[in-house]
């Protein structure tokens, strides 16, 4: 493990570490993959954005946040949420519109909402989670809290002005949140090149007088290594860091297709990204080092695959929410 220690710059690093990396990174994997296999049932009636092949970043900053940190997320935000601890049943229950869901049915895939484990919101709105995450983190200064808040955002986000003013605002009052850009390159179908003159997102933070740093998103351990850093810094009260893992998504923008079918995008770029497939490189890694067995791996695919049928089954047999649960938590009642 020493050469690993050196490569990425850690002190420690556990076998318990890098067994939590793998069954967070293979759980929201096979999460997603059950929800491209279900879609075509026509049951799930609202649109889905997949975070395959982007599965490193989300497993990588959360396995550092605590039950009591917060996270916001995107309309891409499954994986976070799983990431950081949600159970798959309301999760699966919410895109098929059941009263179970975690979000009642209402939210659907874009609108995740589970307060237990501190995800207070994912939003379908490009940027909308920015300022709700950096108004949380205030929230926590002022009340003399240890929280970190981890927003997670895309680099279409980064083009809305909404980045810069909270960023700005985060910065001014040292507040404890990290911006993680997911740069997968895409704004739905539009290029990063065709959209931003400078495309290294992570050095914007100097602008604030804060720390950006740009990290392979698909090297779970380059991930882990970064957010190390930002979470203790943020903690301890340095302030915001802004993380660019550069990334890529294998599905469309949205639905369980593979968009370079219709123009959006060559086949070679994907055919590319899909070698340099996450979970793939960590496996070989493990194996290499001796860090998991291939029978403890083939343990982990059978019990995600047990939770996965429950979470379908209970998804399924949930019933769909009462008409009258139309008006129910629209406005928010101040009690007298």
């Amino acid at each position: 493990m020493k050469d690993i220690l050196l490569k990425y710059g850690l002190n420690t690093l556990t076998k318990k570490v890098l067994n939590d990396l793998y069954w967070s990174m293979l759980r929201i994997r096979m999460f997603e993959e059950k929800i491209v296999e279900l879609y075509p049932e026509q049951e799930m009636k609202c649109p889905v954005h997949l975070c395959i092949g982007q599965e490193a970043i989300a497993a990588g900053v959360c396995l550092h946040l605590n039950k009591s940190d917060y996270v916001f997320s995107n309309h891409r935000g499954h994986g976070h949420c799983l990431a950081k601890g949600a159970a798959m049943k309301p999760l699966m229950a919410e895109f098929y519109g059941k009263e179970t869901g975690c979000s009642k049915g209402k939210g659907g895939s874009m609108h995740i909402i589970d307060i237990e484990h501190g995800i207070l919101g994912t939003s379908a709105i490009v940027g909308g989670g920015i300022p709700m995450g950096v108004g949380a983190a205030l929230a926590s200064s002022m009340k003399g809290e240890e929280s970190v808040t981890a927003i997670f955002f895309g680099d279409g986000a980064f083009d809305e002005g909404a980045f810069y003013e909270s960023f700005n605002f985060a910065s001014l009052k040292k507040l404890p949140v990290v911006f993680v850009c997911e740069n997968n390159f895409y704004a739905t179908n539009s290029h990063q090149s065709a959209r931003q003159s400078g495309c290294r997102i992570s050095d914007s933070a100097a602008s604030f007088d804060s720390r950006g740093h740009c990290v392979d998103g698909n090297d779970p351990l380059a991930v882990y290594k970064a957010a190390q850093d930002a979470v203790a810094l943020a903690r301890k009260g340095g302030g915001p860091s802004l993380i660019e893992a550069k990334t890529y998504r294998w599905k469309g923008h949205v639905g369980p297709e593979e968009d370079w079918t219709k123009g959006c995008r060559p086949k070679e770029e994907l055919d590319y990204w899909k070698e340099q497939c996450p979970i793939k490189k960590f496996t070989a890694l493990l194996l290499e080092k001796g860090a998991m067995t291939t029978e403890e791996m083939e343990q982990a695919k059978s019990a995600i695959n047990g939770e996965l049928a429950e979470a379908v089954a209970f998804a399924k047999a949930s019933p769909y929410p009462k008409e009258a649960a139309l008006l129910e938590d629209v406005y928010y009642e101040a009690k007298k």
